[in-house]
Parts: C-alpha cells; structure tokens; sequence
C-alpha cells in the first residue's frame, strides 16, 4: 500500500482515485484555490459536483492552505492540474516536495524553449529547476475521466526517464480495467497526446458543416470526418518525428484524437466553427470552459514559424489557425492528398 496524495480536484485528477483506491492504496486529494467548493462538498458527502459521481470511500481531502500536512508524507504525488495550471505547480508545489518523491503528471500539451522548439512538461520543469532532480513521469493515451470512474477499460502509457520509478506507479495503479504500457520516450508520448486537442478539434469541423447544411439532427458525414482524422494522423506522425519521437507513440495520439472527438469541450468548439460561427463567437458561447486545443493549436503553429518549418506541410492544422484568426476558409481537402 502507498500513500498518494493527488493535486488538484479536476475532473481528471480525481478520476485516478479511482484505481489508485481498487489497490488498496491511502488516497489524499489536495485541491488547488480553484477547487474549494469541489473539496469542501467531497469531504461532506464523497460526491465530485463536476464528475456527477460518487469517488471510492476512505479517501482524505484537503484544502490547499493545508497542503503541508501531507505531500511530503507521500510516497508519490499525482499532478492533477490542467495545462493551464503547470506554472502554478511548478511555483507552488514543487518548491514544497521533497524531490525524492516521484511524480506522475495527467496534464497533456507541450511548451516552447527560447529557440521556439517544443518541449514536453517533464522538460520544462526541469529547466526550470536546474537544481533539484525530481523524477517527473506523465501519463498519456486515451482516456476520459467519467469512464475511469466508472471502470470502463482504458488503455493509457506512463513515460517517464526511470523505468523503476514507472514500475512503481503501474505496480499501484494497473487495475483489470486500467491497462498500463510504459515507455522512456517522453516526448514522443507527450508529442502525440498533446496534439490530440488540436487535432480533434479539426475532425470535428465536418461535424459542424454537417449539422449546418442538413440539419442538428442529421446523419453525421463520417466520409468528412474520417477524412479529416487521416490527415491529422498524418501531421501528428511528422510533428512527433520532428520533436524526436519514437514512431510507435502515434498509436497513443490516435487513440486519444478518438475518444476526444466524441464528445466534450474540444469536439464543441470544433463543431461551432464548423458551422461558421466566428471564432470570438463561439468562444463567447463557450464562456468558462477551459479551451486546451486552442491553446496547443497556437503553441505548436508559432514554434513551426519559429523555427521556419513549411506550413505546407502541416496544412489541417494552419487551417485550425485560421479559423482562430477568423480568417474564415473552407477546409483545404486537395492538400491532402499526395
């Protein structure tokens, strides 16, 4: 049995409660400032008010003000932030963890150097603490939160630079339903989940179009969106190449391009801009949901430009950029072909 303590009460980081307490394991979850109201209706009935689910019994939950009372009493800690919340990690609780004890990250995207190349989380925090050696691990794959909680079976990998401290955490986390590969290529898997977000976001342009020329409750132009889904495979496997990647870890991107099309605030904004609602529109009526794909879209557009990269090759994901612009195109399907 180990003591986890997961940072931040999202969606996410509170789902690996879920196996991490089928093995038995003593589960502390400490939520960031943004998740007060989510801690306190936990500690009162067990109930996450954003999962709409019950987590497992028996675990401790904290407020972050009491954060202290138990990282360093851990024997690993889980990163549960969003992408958006990685500087507030790396300044607010990696200064207080003993870097002796490891850490697995859920949170996906990718960040930019002073040269404009990509970079995966792991790297950039260790950048940014040159003197400290925490093992930074992450987990990638597809996977969504409410059907880990509910043992729906999920296929994911967890990379990380030390394979000991990898078996570590698939030892308390494999369950029969959550099913672990591991690997040391961590940009190759974070290359190929964090683009995902953008990516889905572009198949599901066609589902937009659809609903706009035939109706909301029509039947969905799977041609369209197949179509799509091959192309950005296609520019997954050239970026994760460019970044050094293995070619295998396309098979992790794909899969979490898959599920995230089906459903949730990616395939949302995606299918608003498909029916051509202006970008400054839909995010208006997307008001305060977190919107991680036009986040990577333009992160990995501006490194490409940086670093002089042909957009040409890279022509579904401009095309994102575009419509983020407003610059209100159609789909250019002839550049995908060969």
């Amino acid at each position: 049995m180990a003591k986890v303590t997961i940072i931040g009460a999202g969606m996410m980081g509170s789902a690996m409660s879920v196996p991490a307490s089928y093995n038995h394991n003593q589960i502390r979850i400490v939520g960031t400032p943004l998740d007060e109201v989510i801690i306190s209706e936990l500690s009162k009935t067990g109930y996450h008010i954003t999962l709409k689910r019950a987590l497992p019994e028996g675990i401790e939950y904290y407020q972050f003000k009491d954060i202290d009372r138990v990282l360093n009493d851990s024997d690993c800690v889980i990163c549960g932030v969003s992408s958006f919340g990685v500087d507030w990690f790396l300044e607010n609780v990696l200064p207080k963890l003993d870097e002796n004890i490891p850490v697995l990250s859920i949170t996906k995207g990718l960040k930019t150097d002073e040269s404009g190349n990509m970079i995966s989380f792991p790297e950039y925090y260790s950048r940014k603490l040159p003197d400290k050696h925490f093992s930074f691990n992450c987990v990638g794959g597809p996977c969504t939160s409410y059907e880990l909680v509910d043992k729906h079976n999920t296929e994911v990998a967890f990379c990380g630079k030390n394979m000991k401290d990898l078996e570590f955490f698939k030892s308390i986390l494999q369950t029969p339903y959550y099913h672990i590969s591991l690997t040391t290529d961590v940009i190759g898997l974070e290359t190929a989940v964090a683009l995902k977000n953008a990516y889905a976001l572009g198949v599901s342009l066609a589902i937009g179009m659809a609903e706009k020329d035939h109706g909301e409750e029509s039947v969905p132009d799977y041609n369209a969106q197949a179509g799509l889904f091959y192309q950005a495979v296609k520019e997954m496997s050239k970026l994760i190449a460019m970044n050094r990647g293995e070619s295998d870890k396309i098979a992790f991107g794909a899969g979490d391009l898959y599920v995230t099309v089906f459903g949730g605030r990616t395939r949302k904004i995606g299918t608003l801009l498909g029916k051509g609602i202006k970008y400054g529109q839909a995010k208006e009526m997307l008001k305060g949901i977190t919107l991680e794909s036009i986040a990577i879209t333009r992160l990995v557009t501006e490194s490409l430009k940086r670093t002089n990269k042909n957009p040409e090759d890279f022509p579904l994901l401009f095309h994102i950029q575009s419509l983020i612009d407003e610059q209100q195109k159609d789909i250019p399907w002839d550049s995908f072909t060969y």
